[in-house]
């Protein structure tokens, strides 16, 4: 992300933008929506197994493998230049201050890069499995925070949705065989499971929190928008972590680990490298699926990714898939579908109410 740099827009408002900015042939944008897919999927399936791998061979810099999930963003510049002028104007009689702004921006790239600072040091001490199993429980911290911050309705399948996605994560921390990385002791795997477990919460708080700010302070959803949003908090991200990555002391064993490396010193540098670079990737798939479709659907696409990297690291590190996390994972596709459901519910709710309102104004016309 990043796994950890979602930004969300109202549903109806993305629906809104999608009508106004793509004329489209249905079957094309279903291409477009499947290629968004490919991209948000494989770049956080990717970038989960490269970090786990960047551990497996002897790199130890947290704020390394922190540093390179945002410090790619350049390459959103890309999808900003090309794109057309927006004429929608803000919903807004006055545009924030850029000082409003550059605010928001800081706090929430500082945010961002303390969540993905604990993200990196859950999987030091956790198997890429186990990892993205409990990240699962995001999609809960999701449903709570949006409910007190966001004023989401919080109704009885969101409510086992979070119970069952919670008891997943748990039953996840108390396996007593987890197959953590060798060598670490039940302590650190205590670490990796609070650290990531944190990193999910944190994450939700993100998301809603920017939902917020475009509701509240932007009042503009163009994709223009929710690419800047990516870029200045990804740009103070990084700079939060290179500040960290200097003031630790880990910069100066960074020569060390690249030579010390298992795989070399050209595969370290490319593991570094690809990583970011499938961080963007999931990033822009993440923005694609906004503004094709709506936030929603972005954030349930996200979470799907998650049951992949499990059954990714099978094949790739030979996890040991046993009893204990295929009955996590279980619960986790039920808690998701639950989620998924209420959201298809409303999602009918609001079209239905649209098509309303416009046989209305039909209707008055004639």
């Amino acid at each position: 992300m990043t796994d950890n740099q979602e930004p969300i827009l109202n549903k109806d408002e993305a629906a809104t933008t999608r009508s106004s900015f793509l004329k489209l042939k249905l079957w094309q944008w279903w291409l477009l929506v499947a290629i968004n897919i490919s991209f948000l999927v494989a770049g956080q399936s990717a970038a989960v197994l490269l970090g786990r791998f960047y551990y497996d061979k002897g790199g130890n810099s947290k704020w390394l493998a922190t540093l390179v999930q945002t410090a790619a963003f350049p390459v959103l510049y890309v999808p900003l230049c090309l794109l057309p002028s927006s004429e929608e104007p803000s919903t807004s009689s006055t545009s924030p201050s850029i000082r409003t702004l550059a605010m928001i921006y800081f706090f929430l790239g500082a945010l961002i890069a303390g969540d993905n600072f604990l993200y990196s040091t859950g999987l030091l001490y956790l198997s890429a499995s186990t990892y993205s199993l409990i990240c699962a429980s995001q999609l809960a911290f999701n449903a709570v925070l949006s409910y007190f911050i966001n004023s989401q309705k919080f109704t009885s399948l969101i409510l086992n949705s979070v119970v069952v996605l919670s008891f997943s994560a748990a039953l996840i921390a108390v396996n007593d065989d987890s197959d953590g990385p060798s060598g670490l002791s039940k302590w650190k795997y205590i670490i990796g499971f609070l650290c990531t477990l944190g990193a999910s919460a944190i994450y939700s708080l993100v998301l809603s929190l920017m939902q917020l700010t475009f509701q509240k302070v932007i009042k503009k959803e163009t994709f223009s928008v929710v690419l800047d949003m990516q870029i200045y908090t990804s740009l103070v991200a990084s700079s939060v972590s290179v500040v960290g990555l200097f003031a630790s002391g880990e910069w100066k064993t960074l020569h060390g680990e690249m030579e010390g490396f298992g795989s070399g010193r050209v595969s370290y540098i490319l593991t570094m490298v690809w990583t970011a670079v499938s961080w963007q990737v999931c990033s822009v798939g993440v923005v694609g699926l906004i503004f094709l479709v709506s936030s929603l659907f972005s954030n349930v696409i996200s979470t799907v990714a998650l049951a992949v990297s499990p059954i990714a690291a099978v094949l790739v590190f030979h996890d040991k898939m046993n009893g204990v996390k295929v009955i996590s994972l279980l619960m986790a596709f039920w808690g998701f579908g639950c989620y998924t459901y209420q959201n298809y519910l409303d999602d009918s709710k609001a079209r239905r109410a649209r098509h309303e309102v416009n046989e209305t104004h039909h209707d008055s016309l004639c």
